[in-house]
């Protein structure tokens, strides 16, 4: 423990990483010439002493609203080690862009996947970024701030990738690392991660002037090796982490940081009325989107099948010639009218929808692939003069002609005994 700041001190570290400060015995008149001085001690005590109950809120939100997914799920060991379903991550929030987009215009999504994991690994790694990184944060800012900034990187993030899932520019190293090919569910709490460590990095960089020498080391230019490690991982796993968001959280995080002053020792501790309202603005908006969440929960049976509960064979039935028939639906207007509105969200639920029996399972894992096909083949043909996508090859028709007899044999078959 040093002597001066309070800060814990590592077994055989010859001085303070906070403030400097010697932690070898001296002869006196020499202990007092290394001794930092006052301003800068008083600066260390002032930081570390502050509170840092808003991470710890954040903390137990994430893994509140990941308990409920699990319970969703089944409650089985083995989705904590793979991953939650779409069904899951879609009904609990997470970003989809068809889901934000017409016709169903569900805002709330860009604030909800901050809080929803895919897996356990997911949410261990995150929620033990924010414990390194969020109080450090909070302590610089005040707990005020430090709620904006999480709310403010988190949506940034999301922004982000909801903007770069473009199917002809995710061509090429670069492409793939910065855009995404096909509309798949997106959740996280990096996006907003990201935001605080761009906090940081610019707040070291701006008062490089003002700070003890452990600050500078933790802070500024010693955020790089832990920014470029981590666009690297980034650009390793380009087909599965969502780069997009890290950057937009990351570069939103270093603007605020740019604006904002951190709430410096000696203070008054009050807090601009600007900001308190900024504040309660930030956690309205994220219990207003978790109301949307509990409101779609109850209005979207569909999603809600994904849930390990039984469903009466009948019902599993009706339920799975329905979605088909919209899954059909999307397939002609892509073929007809070259729209793929829609579709890749069609596709990707098909996936989780009770099918009654193994060859419905086939026929519906086949017909999600035929609409994943074609929505990247018109995404991929559409130019900007005339906004007309080319037509839909006919070996692509032809497979899902072979689609339709093979599901119209089965439901001749299947729709008596269902019946019954």
């Amino acid at each position: 423990m040093c002597r001066n700041c309070g800060a814990i001190v590592g077994a055989g570290a010859a001085q303070c990483g906070v403030c400097g400060a010697s932690t070898n015995p001296q002869k006196t008149e020499v202990r007092r010439q290394q001794l930092p001085d006052r301003e800068t001690i008083r600066f260390a005590r002032a930081i570390l002493d502050r509170p840092y109950k808003f991470t710890i809120a954040l903390l137990v939100a994430n893994i509140f609203v990941f308990l409920l997914m699990w319970d969703s799920s089944g409650r089985t060991w083995q989705v904590l080690a793979e991953h939650f379903s779409n069904a899951v991550l879609l009904i609990y929030g997470a970003k989809l862009n068809a889901l934000i987009a017409a016709p169903y215009y569900q805002y709330w999504r860009f604030v909800t996947p901050m809080f929803v994991h895919v897996n356990l690994l997911h949410l261990l790694v995150n929620m033990y970024s924010l414990w390194m990184i969020g109080p450090y944060v909070e302590k610089l800012y005040g707990s005020t701030k430090f709620v904006v900034f999480w709310v403010v990187t988190g949506i940034a993030g999301v922004m982000a990738s909801y903007l770069t899932v473009r199917p002809n520019l995710a061509t090429g190293a670069l492409g793939k690392f910065l855009f995404k090919s096909l509309d798949e569910p997106s959740a996280g709490a990096s996006g907003a991660l990201f935001g605080l460590v761009g906090v940081l990095f610019i707040f070291g960089i701006k008062f490089r002037r003002e700070l003890p020498e452990g600050f500078k080391r933790a802070f500024g230019t010693g955020m790089l090796p832990i920014i470029l490690i981590n666009l690297f991982i980034g650009y390793i796993g380009r087909g599965f982490i969502d780069n997009a968001a890290h950057l937009g959280g990351l570069l939103s995080g270093a603007a605020l940081a740019v604006v904002v002053q951190y709430r410096r020792p000696g203070e008054r501790p009050s807090v601009a009325t600007l900001w308190r309202v900024l504040q309660v603005m930030g956690i309205a908006v994220v219990l207003f989107s978790f109301y949307k969440v509990a409101r779609n929960f109850r209005n979207n049976p569909a999603l809600i099948q994904a849930q390990q509960t039984p469903i009466p064979s009948n019902q599993i039935f009706v339920n799975y010639v329905a979605w088909i028939s919209q899954a059909q639906e999307a397939a002609s207007k892509m073929i007809h009218d070259r729209d793929p509105s829609n579709s890749e969200s069609i596709a990707n639920t098909l996936h989780n929808i009770p099918a009654p029996d193994a060859k419905a399972i086939e026929l519906r894992e086949r017909l999600s692939t035929i609409l994943t096909k074609m929505v990247v083949y018109l995404n991929s043909t559409k130019t900007e003069a005339p906004r007309q996508a080319a037509p839909i090859p006919k070996e692509q028709i032809d497979v899902y002609d072979a689609w339709r007899r093979d599901y119209d044999q089965w439901l001749k078959s299947a729709a008596p005994k269902r019946q019954k």
